[in-house]
């Protein structure tokens, strides 16, 4: 038997094209290219605006192939929930958003096979974590404090019944923790920011002033000759 040819690429969900790497990878194989593209795309529809892993194991011989789709980066799908492009730049104070229990089951879900939990708690407590690092709030907690809640059995119901969708009365009231946590931290950002600012602007006026040294010694030479 034949063994099988491996090929990796990091896709764009639903987006793959020939283009490299996958065309550049493929083209040897002799397979048929587009059909693969094509089946690649409707496997990570669910995945737009995501990097998806993709695996596709070729038979040399028959040219018959399987694809396996990856799950995005626990960070991508974090960032896909709540529709922004990247975390905060200081996590403990700056909060970019503010996730429900639910959308942690779902996340959860879509990484079971990967993640290295003992229980589904542990495996919700692992997002948490996720989240904590990227200035994401979940049910208006930061990860320490929701997980309280979670081991005191609180969201026991939601997590053992893997429950995911989130009602419009919730979201609002997601949307309102998260206003008041970030006015709660407005003032220390505000120092923050400012204290950047003039660390940069220090910074820039030492930088002016060693260029400009050399710039007077080499003025000064000719009158020191003459």
């Amino acid at each position: 038997m034949a063994k099988k040819e491996k090929v990796e690429a990091l896709i764009d969900g639903g987006k793959a094209t020939a283009a490299p790497p996958l065309g550049q990878a493929l083209g040897p194989l002799g397979v048929n290219i587009g059909q693969i593209i094509t089946d690649i795309n409707k496997k990570t529809e669910a995945y737009k605006g995501m990097k998806v892993p993709v695996t596709i194991m070729v038979d040399p011989k028959t040219k018959e192939y399987e694809i396996t789709i990856g799950t995005p980066p626990t960070s991508a799908l974090i960032k896909k929930e709540l529709s922004i492009n990247k975390g905060a730049g200081i996590p403990n104070k700056d909060k970019v958003g503010n996730l429900a229990i639910e959308q942690i089951v779902k996340i959860v879900k879509m990484k079971e096979d990967s993640l290295l939990a003992k229980d589904l708690k542990s495996a919700v407590k692992t997002i948490i974590g996720s989240c904590n690092s990227l200035g994401v709030l979940v049910e208006g907690k930061t990860a320490p404090e929701i997980n309280k809640d979670i081991e005191a059995g609180k969201y026991d119901e939601i997590i053992n019944n893997q429950k995911t969708d989130v009602s419009d009365e919730k979201k609002a009231v997601l949307k309102e923790q998260l206003e008041k946590v970030r006015e709660f931290y407005s003032k220390d950002l505000a120092k923050i920011k400012a204290a950047a600012e003039e660390e940069s602007k220090e910074e820039a006026e030492k930088k002016e002033s060693a260029e400009a040294k050399p710039a007077e010694a080499a003025k000064k030479e000719p009158e020191k000759k003459k």
